[in-house]
């Protein structure tokens, strides 16, 4: 597997397309990134994950060169040689911070999120070669974090409870969480001995994040926030917050 060079600032220079075109140049039928989930990143952990690009060739495949195209000028390319004549894996990985040491020490911004491409061009072993841009996508986004708290516990059957907690997500500008105003979460309920939450209501975030909403006490059971996420952030689920109620 070859180095990871890294550029997130400008214009990235993809791979030459190969010149010349013939019936038995190569083809390349695909590329999957990360087993065909999105690629979540907070704000201290290295992200590795894998990029396969398919294709075929009378001779076989023999090697790749694989570019990421982001949002805002976001690039980062690295190849590999294939593990068989028709596929050819290699691995990436991204963090939020600088890396330390490193030739091109650069890290993502918040505006690199969103929907990313894939730009390869590979290698037959007869020496032939196809570079196929737009060869794949895949979303790069930014982790979201959830709490949540309900009170009073324990609680009269038939009284309210009041359920609060905060959404933040990660920022790559700062290194921080922040919150993440008006996003859509769901309030959801699971039975003292269910293993199945069921959506009550939905509740925007405030300016800074935070959800707070009211229900009635039926039953003893957990209760959460949980955010499907967005075009630029993952999904988030808060640990239940069990309530006792009595009668």
């Amino acid at each position: 597997m070859g180095t990871v060079a890294v550029v997130l600032v400008g214009a990235g220079t993809t791979a030459d397309a190969a010149t010349g075109a013939s019936a038995t140049d190569p083809v390349v039928s695909g590329a999957v990134v990360n087993s065909g989930h999105d690629v979540i990143v907070g704000i201290t952990r290295d992200v590795t994950f894998p990029v396969t690009v398919t294709g075929s060739d009378d001779s076989g495949l023999s090697f790749v060169d694989v570019d990421l195209k982001g949002p805002h000028g976001g690039f980062y390319t690295t190849d590999a040689y294939c593990e068989s004549p028709t596929a050819c894996t290699t691995a990436f990985t991204v963090n939020a911070h600088l890396a330390p040491g490193s030739d091109d020490p650069v890290d993502l911004a918040n505006a690199n999120a969103g929907t990313w491409s894939v730009d390869a061009l590979a290698d037959a072993v007869d020496g032939g070669s196809v570079f196929a841009p737009g060869a794949g996508s895949f979303a790069l986004k930014r982790a979201a974090r959830l709490t949540v708290n309900a009170a009073p516990e324990p609680v009269a059957k038939g009284a309210r409870i009041t359920v609060t907690g905060k959404l933040v997500r990660a920022n790559w500008d700062t290194y921080r969480y922040a919150g993440y105003a008006g996003r859509a979460v769901k309030l959801q309920f699971r039975p003292k001995g269910s293993s199945t939450y069921t959506t009550v209501a939905t509740v925007n975030t405030s300016s800074t994040g935070t959800l707070r909403t009211t229900v009635k006490a039926v039953k003893d059971g957990y209760w959460r926030w949980n955010f499907t996420g967005s075009a630029t952030t993952g999904p988030a689920k808060a640990a239940g917050d069990f309530v006792d109620v009595r009668s």
